[in-house]
């Protein structure tokens, strides 16, 4: 049977993309659709522009610390719009680099939504259909918004870069990597800002040590917390007050809501389900360690199917399927020892097992710890301190977990991740001379 293409690419993220542009260097004709903008959620509406939020808003304290340091500064304003407008002038100019490698490894780029209408069959809302040898399914994930009256007053993460003005107070919604992002930025531009949480911890899953830490200091620098707490009904006022009323009878008065309470696979309306194929509960595409589902000729890869729902994951994903389909170098991602941060202020990273992982998997282990103020903090006169951690099998004295707390915190994992990836021993951690002073050397100097 002729195809139209050999391969069609239904989204164009970061694993459609890197599937579309490694499939295509290896000889195949390739096809992406996009319904919205090439890049995705990491590019257009994620950890890009997120990022140099984080970057802008932590200005607010070096200039403040600069003083300390003898610089004359000046009381400065803020313009959001400025920041605003220039993090968007350069997610349009990573998208425009996205179009170019795409354009320039021959591969088609179709601006229209996609569904699957059939084996090998895609339908585009224009009203042409094709088909292909081979499809795949890289949607992301979209933010999940609670099912209660009046949940449209809010905002998710997908709008809060195009926001017309900063608020005077933001309630955030969410206990999460993104809630306690958008709580740093927010807070630091001059937000009064509140996080309500359903449960009674901040990000459920990472090392408590580092949650207690970043509630801590956000306490201290003035961010709320109500925790326990979710909201049974949203109304907004005509002076545009929006006011969460939660049980009890208690409410909560601020001028934006966003919702930051998890993200769900993005499969909806893809005609999936017609095809005979078992979703998940959550609507996650199921596949197998090689991003195949249960039909030949469907595949998937990233946040759709619920796997790790982190960019270099999904990179590596399409990438490996590309390899293994049209390169004939199968290979397969490794899911396990993934680090990860959170881009908070200051921001979290880590590694492996937490400890309670640990002594539930291993038995006996042995914990690490250096609890410290970087030098730089002491002089500007601020109380922050650092806290890192590391997790250690005492069986066999190999680094199973690191966490860390602190300015520069997942700059300083990354390398520490080859560590813990590589099975090196807490010993040859130890062997390790400090480059000295910084805060990374307090890793080699733990005893």
């Amino acid at each position: 049977m002729a195809f139209d293409y050999d391969l069609f690419v239904i989204g164009a993220g970061s694993g459609g993309v890197r599937a579309a542009r490694v499939a295509a260097g290896h000889g195949a004709k390739v096809a992406v659709a996009e319904e919205y903008r090439v890049g995705g959620t990491c590019v257009i509406r994620g950890c890009v522009p997120k990022k140099l939020l984080v970057y802008g808003s932590h200005f607010a304290e070096d200039l403040s610390d600069a003083r300390r340091f003898g610089w004359m500064v000046p009381d400065c304003d803020f313009d959001w719009k400025v920041l605003r407008d220039n993090v968007l002038a350069e997610v349009a100019r990573i998208e425009s680099v996205y179009e170019d490698t795409l354009g320039n490894n021959k591969v088609e780029i179709i601006t229209e939504r996609a569904g699957v209408t059939g084996p090998q069959e895609i339908h585009l809302a224009g009203g042409r259909t094709v088909t292909a040898r081979i499809i795949l399914i890289a949607t992301g994930a979209t933010p999940d918004v609670p099912d209660v009256p009046g949940a449209e007053h809010g905002i998710t993460s997908n709008e809060v870069f195009h926001l017309e003005r900063l608020p005077k107070r933001a309630v955030i919604c969410g206990g999460g990597y993104i809630a306690n992002e958008f709580a740093g930025i927010f807070h630091e531009l001059g937000v009064e800002v509140t996080q309500v949480i359903r449960s009674d911890k901040l990000l459920r899953g990472w090392e408590p040590a580092l949650s207690d830490r970043l509630l801590a200091i956000a306490t201290q620098k003035g961010v709320q917390f109500r925790f326990n707490t979710m909201p049974q009904r949203i109304d907004k006022r005509a002076d545009g007050t929006i006011v969460l009323h939660c049980a009890g009878g208690k409410t909560i008065e601020t001028d934006l809501l966003l919702w930051a309470v998890g993200r769900l696979p993005n499969s909806e309306g893809l005609g999936l389900e017609a095809l005979g194929l078992h979703m998940k509960p959550n609507g996650a595409i199921p596949v197998d360690e090689a991003s195949h589902t249960d039909l030949p000729w469907l595949h998937s890869v990233g946040d759709v199917t619920d796997r790790l729902q982190l960019t270099p994951i999904a990179i590596r994903e399409g990438h490996a399927l590309a390899d293994t389909l049209f390169g004939g170098n199968p290979w397969v991602v490794d899911h396990a020892l993934v680090p990860s941060a959170v881009f908070s202020h200051p921001p979290l990273a880590s590694v492996g097992m937490t400890e309670r992982q640990a002594r539930d998997t291993l038995g006996t282990v042995k914990i690490f710890t250096t609890d410290f103020r970087p030098m730089k903090a002491v002089l500007a006169g601020r109380n922050e301190r650092s806290l890192y951690k590391l997790v250690v099998d005492a069986s066999t004295d190999v680094v199973v977990g690191a966490h860390m707390i602190g300015p520069d915190a997942p700059e300083i994992l990354q390398a520490l991740a080859i560590a813990v990836k590589a099975g090196l021993t807490k010993a040859q951690i130890d062997q390790t001379v400090a480059l000295h002073p910084t805060m990374s050397e307090e890793l080699v100097l733990m005893r």
